[in-house]
C-alpha cells in the first residue's frame, strides 16, 4: 500500500501493531482521526501517554490499578474470606461483569506452559501462597480457562496449597473445555461461578 504521506504511513503501521487490527483497518482509523478536531486526537493520545505512564500492577493480587492497591483489594465490602485465581487481568474483568462474585482475585500472569518456556516461576505463585497464609482465607477458587495449560496449573497450585487449611475449588464445567475464560457469556460464567466445584486434584486425595 502506498501513501502520499509519511506522517499517515507511520500512524498506520503504529496502530496496525495492535492486535485484531491490520493495515486497512488502522489506515481508516488513521483517516477518521485527521478528520477529527486536533483536540480530540490530542486528548486520545493524552490519555494513552497517561496510561501507560501510570498504570501499574496491584502489590497484593497484580491486578491493574492506578494506585499501589487496586479498588478491588481496597473495597472493604469484598468477602475476605475467598481468593478466585486467574490467568489475567480480563479474566477478573470478565468475573466482574457476571455480578456472581464478591470475593478478592489473584492474577497469576500466565499459565504453566512449557513449550513456551512458562515454569512456576514466572507466575505470581509465591506471592498467593503468602496470601492463603492468612487466616481469613477459607477457600481458593480456581478460576483458570479449561484448557491443557489451564489444568495443569490448576493441579500444580492445587499441590502447592494442599498444606493449608483452605478448601479448594474450581468454577463449574458451564465454560467448555479448550475455551479461553474471557470469552465466555456473562450467564455461563456466573453459573459456574455460584455452582463451583471441590477440587480433585490426585487420586486419593480429598480438601476439604
Amino acid at each position: 500500500m502506498s501513501y502520499s504521506s509519511k506522517l499517515i504511513e507511520q500512524a498506520v503501521m503504529a496502530l496496525a501493531n495492535l492486535p485484531g487490527i491490520g493495515p486497512k483497518t488502522a489506515l481508516r482509523l488513521v483517516l477518521h482521526l485527521v478528520k477529527q478536531q486536533p483536540e480530540q486526537t490530542e486528548a486520545l493520545a493524552q490519555a494513552l501517554l497517561q496510561m501507560r505512564r501510570q498504570i501499574r500492577s496491584c502489590r497484593i493480587c497484580h491486578n491493574i490499578s492506578d494506585t499501589e492497591v487496586c479498588s478491588i483489594c481496597a473495597d472493604k465490602r469484598r468477602d475476605t474470606s475467598i481468593i478466585c485465581v486467574v490467568e489475567g487481568i480480563r479474566d477478573v474483568m470478565a468475573i466482574e461483569e457476571t455480578g456472581q462474585y464478591r470475593g478478592l482475585y489473584h492474577v497469576l500472569g500466565g499459565l504453566i506452559s512449557p513449550i513456551e518456556g512458562i515454569g512456576p516461576s514466572d507466575l505470581h505463585i509465591d506471592s498467593l501462597e503468602s496470601r492463603v497464609a492468612q487466616p481469613e482465607v477459607e477457600e481458593v477458587l480456581m478460576a483458570l480457562s479449561p484448557t491443557i495449560e489451564g489444568e495443569t496449573t490448576q493441579h500444580y497450585l492445587a499441590r502447592r496449597l494442599s498444606s493449608f487449611s483452605v478448601r479448594l475449588t474450581t468454577i463449574a464445567r458451564g465454560v467448555s473445555f479448550g475455551g479461553e475464560l474471557e470469552y465466555a457469556d456473562e450467564l455461563t460464567l456466573g453459573r459456574s461461578i455460584v455452582g463451583r466445584l471441590p477440587l480433585q486434584w490426585g487420586e486419593g486425595q480429598n480438601n476439604t
